[in-house]
């Protein structure tokens, strides 16, 4: 079965008054070949309908929260089949190289953070400057031991690992089909020498979560750390390329950060859903 088919029945379903809507699954392909070629809207190809029709699909489903919604809904589901392993989670990030045109969007607030969302996007201006379009964006990312995404944060470019890490929430909440506590935090977190900071491992072990970072190489103290948990962090240098095989993800052409996150999300839930 194609990615689209699994994807469409999560989408909304359309509206039985007013004018009749295009059909969502001619959309959603139109939606998912820019996601994977990085064209330009305006380069659509006819026969996935209107240019404006999809791409105002895309955007109003953003701005509803449906891709959030769609990937809250593939992890509970996983979630619910065991099919999260919540003994060993990853930590890390990536820098992705801003397009030109992706700078010089109107000023606006900052996107607000949703609480009760499993992929938690912190705040984040809405516009790229273009001053700082050079560093591009920095994307911070906690997978669990499979190497499936678990929540993304952006930054700036020249952003620290350490605030990423502040912005990710390390205790994820997912809400159980049935009755239960909602999930959970990881037993252990398994960063690179980036994450070494005292505050980092103090609010880990507070969070009843071992972490496995290594320390610096001017460290004074080299306390022990499970090496062997450590050698499997290529699980998500693996995703990160895989979420790099879209190309609207491995380079950013939305001037607004949520748009951009929204491509990412999309990147996420086709990863869910293969």
């Amino acid at each position: 079965m194609r990615i689209g088919q699994k994807l469409y029945p999560l989408l909304p379903k359309k509206a039985r008054t007013g004018r009749p809507a295009a059909d969502h699954r001619g959309i959603i392909n139109g939606i998912l070949w820019i996601h994977r070629t990085g064209a330009p809207w305006d380069d659509l190809p006819t026969r996935y309908g209107s240019r404006g029709t999809v791409s105002s699909r895309f955007y109003r489903w953003r701005s509803q929260g449906i891709w959030q919604e769609i990937l809250n809904r593939l992890q509970q589901t996983a979630d619910a089949a065991n099919q999260i392993d919540w003994e060993v989670h990853f930590i890390d990030s990536t820098i992705v190289r801003a397009h030109q045109h992706a700078a010089g969007a109107k000023r606006g607030n900052s996107i607000q953070d949703n609480n009760r969302s499993v992929s938690t996007f912190a705040s984040s201006k809405r516009h790229l400057d273009a001053r700082k379009a050079a560093t591009g964006t920095k994307i911070h990312i906690q997978a669990e031991a499979m190497g499936k995404p678990m929540q993304f944060v952006l930054t700036p470019g020249q952003s620290s690992d350490v605030k990423g890490f502040d912005l990710l929430k390390t205790v994820l909440k997912i809400k159980r089909l049935g009755r239960g506590k909602l999930k959970q935090r990881p037993r252990y977190l398994v960063g690179d020498k980036g994450y070494d900071a005292q505050r980092i491992r103090r609010t880990l072990r507070r969070q009843h979560t071992t972490p496995v970072i290594p320390k610096r190489k001017n460290a004074k103290h080299k306390p022990r750390f499970n090496r062997g948990l450590y050698r499997e962090r290529n699980r998500i240098e693996r995703l990160i390329n895989r979420l790099k095989q879209f190309r609207r993800v491995a380079t950013r052409y939305e001037k607004r950060a949520d748009n951009y996150l929204a491509m990412l999300m999309i990147a996420a839930l086709l990863i869910w859903l293969k």
